[in-house]
């Protein structure tokens, strides 16, 4: 379940709450928000790009960065209010996430470099959860509408812009809990956790429109959430009690079908936030495993199988929230187009203008009529000149014409 607390220490209450009852009646004692534990956000196809992360290291909640191996870990919130759940755009150009730097939680949208810091809602009311559509048209979150026990959460779908704010449940002011947003890779369906009742929180799905809400668990008790979405949007991974007190992460088929645990810890260790890797090959996910108990959770990575977990994170505080990002989707390249060959005028041939005194331009077809036209002219001479002169002037006119024409055709 996802509440919307102000997290003032790294110690993760919110697995506490997902995994005993226990938990959920301390927080009933409280007059504040519930805090819960908030879920890494399914990853939209695609090649593995950064994994972006919640950090306590620096002495408040920030949202950081890695690359897929562990390296190069950064700070992109830097702010000293509370930023948390971060969900990767499908196009690994931006980062939702929530922050309550404005008095109370509100959703907000940063470029995947940190800078462009953007508050989208702006209420009076707790948002978290961001997930994006897959077409990054609208993000769908949550919001906690009913502020004391038993602390009743609606989810909202928006434009990516924040504008639209429409409800797609309206039963958290009855008491329902409904959170842990994430939206399938084809935009039919949304998965969320419902608290049922007082100890039952099953993994629902949904369309975007709030139709179709169908209970996908089905075990009662069992403290079921965390959804996240497989790329190709036929499995779901989640995090459920698998020991007598722990959480240990699931797979299941999209439709509720074949659930099969892939993480095996020990009593008393919390394996939970699972994410999908783009390329369907990995899931991240946030464990205690060294140091249980203590508090301080690490990102962790695993083959979709559970097999081969490697620390990805190694701090003594709290990491976790994972969402694991495709590479960013780079502008088309712009090829040049290529110039043409101009095509090259011909001059034509120059001969005498007859009668005129200048010159007159010719295309090769009409040469031979103006050499006729010269003959015609030519009748004062005698024909034994008349036949050498023609016989000049036809050579004359081959030549020129071969030239003639081989400017014409260059």
């Amino acid at each position: 379940m996802r509440a919307i607390a102000k997290v003032t220490s790294p110690v993760p209450l919110r697995y506490v709450l997902f995994l005993v009852v226990l938990g959920m009646l301390a927080a009933a004692l409280t007059t504040g928000p519930m805090l819960s534990p908030g879920p890494a956000e399914s990853a939209f196809p695609g090649a593995n790009g950064k994994i972006a992360f919640r950090s306590f290291r620096d002495g408040n909640s920030e949202i950081y960065v890695m690359n897929a191996d562990g390296s190069a870990q950064t700070n992109l919130s830097n702010n000293p209010a509370e930023d948390l759940y971060p969900a990767w755009s499908p196009d690994g150009s931006k980062i939702a996430f929530s922050s309550d730097r404005d008095g109370d939680y509100e959703i907000y949208v940063m470029n995947a470099d940190g800078t462009g810091q953007t508050q989208i809602t702006n209420n009076t009311a707790y948002d978290a959860d961001p997930a994006w559509s897959p077409d990054g048209s609208k993000i769908a979150f949550n919001r906690q509408v009913l502020t004391v026990w038993p602390y009743g959460a609606d989810i909202y779908v928006m434009n990516a812009d924040g504008s639209a704010e429409t409800s797609v449940t309206n039963n958290g002011l009855s008491g329902v809990w409904n959170g842990d947003v994430d939206w399938s890779p084809d935009g039919s369906k949304i998965a969320f956790l419902r608290m049922v009742s007082l100890g039952d929180w099953e993994v629902y799905v949904m369309n975007p429109d709030g139709s179709g809400q169908t209970n996908l668990t089905n075990n009662p008790g069992a403290l079921e959430g965390l959804p996240t979405w497989s790329p190709d949007g036929s499995k779901i991974a989640y995090g459920g009690r698998g020991g007598v007190t722990n959480p240990e992460i699931f797979v299941m088929n999209a439709d509720g079908g074949d659930k099969v645990r892939i993480t095996y810890t020990a009593d008393g260790v919390s394996d939970c936030d699972p994410a999908w890797s783009p390329d369907g090959s990995k899931i991240a996910f946030a464990t205690d495993q060294d140091a249980p108990g203590v508090g301080g959770t690490e990102i962790y990575v695993m083959n979709a199988n559970g097999s081969s977990p490697t620390r990805m994170t190694s701090n003594s505080t709290t990491d976790d929230q994972a969402s694991w990002g495709p590479l960013p989707t780079l502008p088309p390249t712009s090829t040049a187009t290529p110039t043409p060959t101009p095509t090259r005028t011909p001059t034509p041939t120059l001969l005498p203008q007859h009668g005129v005194g200048g010159t007159v331009k010719l295309p090769p077809a009409a040469i031979a009529a103006e050499a006729g036209t010269a003959a015609e002219h030519s009748g004062w001479a005698t024909a034994t000149w008349a036949a050498l002169a023609g016989g000049v002037a036809a050579a004359a006119i081959g030549v020129g014409g071969w030239y003639a024409r081989r400017r014409w055709l260059r």
